[in-house]
């Protein structure tokens, strides 16, 4: 049987290590979703994310209701994205470049790739954090409007309309079909 997350929230608190592995296997891609919504890059998401994850664990005494700890973690996911994300706008500076890895295999079949993934970031750029992250959670992670909306703390009424408002500005900017060969839609 497969233990809650309030029955290893408790063994994370008494020093248990695999109980925490657990807890950030479990709950890794929705904090990356959540970080992806607010940073817009990858590699800013994972780092945000994995920050994210050891503050939640050394705080984790701070969860009070360990039966929802995954929408504790994701507000402190949320919360230090955005902390990064202004930091970063302070600073002024660019963002660090994309570098491609090494080349290998289908040079076309990378262009290709390299090229749907632009074009995808730049169409989730053009929407609202708060549609980006209910889009990702939505079709990344899978989760329900009552989920989404518990986490981000709207109602499920409001959920489903980000959602619907991001799914028709991705459409707009990827074209007729496209969007609904990468999402359910």
């Amino acid at each position: 049987m497969t233990p809650t997350d309030a029955e290893l929230v408790a063994a994370v608190r008494r020093g248990d290590a695999a109980a925490a592995d657990a807890l950030v296997r479990r709950h890794y891609r929705a904090g990356f979703a959540t970080a992806l919504a607010v940073l817009g890059e990858s590699m800013d998401a994972e780092d945000a994310c994995q920050d994210a994850f050891v503050r939640a664990l050394d705080r984790i005494e701070d969860c009070r209701t360990p039966e929802r700890f995954v929408y504790w973690l994701i507000s402190i996911v949320r919360n230090h994205a955005l902390n990064l994300h202004a930091r970063r706008r302070v600073r002024g500076g660019p963002a660090v470049e994309d570098v491609d890895p090494p080349a290998r295999g289908d040079a076309s079949g990378r262009a290709e790739t390299g090229e749907l993934r632009a074009r995808l970031e730049a169409a989730l750029g053009r929407l609202t954090v708060v549609q980006r992250e209910v889009i990702l959670l939505k079709h990344l992670e899978g989760w329900e409007h009552r989920q989404i909306a518990e986490a981000l703390g709207i109602s499920e009424g409001m959920s489903r309309q980000h959602a619907f408002e991001g799914r028709r500005v991705l459409r707009q900017r990827l074209g007729p079909g496209a969007l609904e060969d990468h999402l359910d839609a």
